[in-house]
């Protein structure tokens, strides 16, 4: 099984894809099992209680049995990991840093268990092998079977890691729930026969889904800026915990949906404080997911709170997004709550001066709790994506380029003459611009921003991040000259001679043997 890319297919006749929930009490090994059967760390992995809290999934292309046809196609399924049924906190640990009762999620994490479990066509009901049942576990089997979700529930006895504790494992049998299939998330003992057991059970599928276009958010933010009301109304329905204790958020939960045909990712990240206020390895951990849902995003959106002052941590979050060349999206969240004399003028002008270096990102004013401004926020999303995937022709730049050196080209103490040799574009997301010149200190520092702000008026990077990459043009060594003579020489001869050549991908090339003496 692997991570399928798209993470929003649809099958023919309009079916979604089938749901695959993973269920039990804590501690069993759930979100190790997650990141086993996607080959990848998706959910956070910690003994603590509770560190899964929203509906954490991923999908999977999984392969057939080996048994089956060569030409067997795969199957996908969308897999959701769910926080621990019946233990949320450490006892004793029930309060947070800020003074809040963590206890009072337990309504909302249960709540998500249950959707999980009505939404999905096959759920694996997780058990620990080594610890043997436990009342929680009957708890948890009572639970399925009076909801009718028996026949659809697979019995998986987890940390199996050898063969003399397969005995351990089928004591899960007793739980009523049928046959049990022995795993080991940590060594991989049994997930191939796990993988056949959910490809066979996910039965035929008329045909190969289709890939669609898609659009991944990452929304970040500092604590309780909304980032998860903004979510819920984006998808229009409670997908993640919405809770004023801070810190709800732990994993980067993936959300999709469709809005207006157009299919989107959306992102959402644990709330950021000072690392050094840090209280556990899991806030750490979520804090890395953070930054890597930036890095795997096309498009983020920064939300800050409306009725706070902007931070240290919303400035360091800019300076990530700067730093990773992110187009962004400045989302001012509450603009309900605030004061009436306050314009969005003022706050603009207070932005501009408090977020330095994202002058050139746009910024939405908008109401998560009230669903106010929330479509406006996609659309623009999705036009820097088209921006950033944007590739500029080279004759157009290097014209532009020309223009603004000679408006105002790069001073020099010792009376250098900036010289342009050549311009393109080597790359999109960002967009990216090489600038081949005679001295490239003379482009860095001051005159680089000044370039940049030209670049923005004249071409259609307007509010993208932009990479210029400046090099001095390099004599060629020896071996490069006679690399470019024996290319010529080629080119010539299969000019003349379409026969001499060996057509490879489209590329004439002669034998290895044909410049011997």
């Amino acid at each position: 099984m692997r991570v399928h890319r798209t993470l929003l297919l649809w099958y023919n006749g309009g079916m979604s894809l089938p749901r695959v929930a993973i269920v039990g009490r804590p501690n069993v090994g759930k979100s190790s099992l997650m990141n086993r059967l996607a080959r990848k760390r998706i959910s956070i992995v910690d003994p603590t209680p509770g560190v899964t809290r929203d509906r954490v999934s991923v999908v999977l292309e999984i392969d057939p049995p080996k048994k089956t046809p060569k030409d067997t196609p795969a199957r996908f399924a969308e897999i959701h990991d769910t926080g621990g049924w019946g233990v949320y906190v450490v006892e004793g640990q029930h309060i947070d840093d800020a003074g809040c009762d963590l206890r009072e999620l337990t309504e909302d994490i249960e709540a998500q268990i249950r959707e999980a479990m009505d939404r999905s066509e096959l759920i694996l009901f997780v058990v620990d092998a080594q610890s043997g049942i436990t009342p929680l576990d009957e708890t948890v089997a009572k639970l399925l079977r009076r909801s009718g979700a028996a026949s659809k529930t697979i019995v998986v006895a987890n940390k199996v890691d050898s063969r003399s504790w397969e005995s351990h494992g089928h004591e899960a049998a007793a739980l009523g729930l049928g046959e049990v299939l022995c795993v080991s998330s940590t060594s991989g003992h049994g997930i191939i026969s796990l993988s056949n057991t959910l490809w066979e059970r996910l039965g035929e599928v008329s045909e190969t889904p289709q890939q669609q276009d898609e659009m991944r958010l990452s929304i970040v933010g500092k604590r309780n800026a909304g980032k998860s009301s903004f979510i819920n109304a984006l998808a229009g329905e409670n997908r993640v915990i919405v809770s004023e204790i801070a810190g709800t958020t732990r994993d980067a939960v993936d959300v999709q949906f469709e809005i207006d045909g157009k299919i989107l990712t959306a992102i959402d990240t644990a709330g950021v404080r000072k690392q050094k206020s840090f209280s556990d390895d899991i806030e750490y951990y979520a804090y890395r997911r953070m930054l890597n849902s930036i890095r795997r995003s096309d498009v983020a959106m920064l939300l800050v709170d409306a009725t706070q002052r902007i931070s240290q941590v919303d400035k360091k979050l800019s300076t990530e997004l700067q730093r990773q060349f992110k187009p962004t999206v400045i989302v001012v969240n509450k603009w309900d709550l605030v004061d009436e004399g306050v314009t969005p003028e003022d706050y603009l002008e207070y932005l501009t001066k408090e977020l330095r270096g994202l002058d050139y990102a746009p910024i939405v004013f908008i109401s998560a709790h009230e669903g106010e401004g929330v479509e406006d926020t996609v659309a623009m999303a999705f036009n820097l994506k088209a921006q950033s995937i944007h590739r500029e022709s080279t004759g157009k730049l290097n014209a532009v380029m020309r223009t603004i050196l000679k408006d105002r080209g790069p001073s020099s103490r010792l009376g250098s003459v900036a010289k342009l040799l050549y311009v393109s574009q080597i790359a999109v997301s960002p967009p990216t611009i090489a600038i081949v010149v005679n001295e490239p200190d003379m482009f860095e520092g001051q005159y680089e921003r000044y370039l940049m702000n030209r670049l923005r008026e004249e071409l259609p990077f307007s509010e993208v991040p932009i990479r210029l990459l400046f090099t001095k043009r390099q004599r060629k060594t020896l071996e490069e000259l006679k690399q470019d003579g024996r290319t010529a020489t080629i080119e010539s001869l299969t000019r003349t001679n379409p026969s001499v050549g060996q057509v490879i991908d489209g590329d004439e090339t002669l034998p290895d043997d044909s410049f011997k003496d």
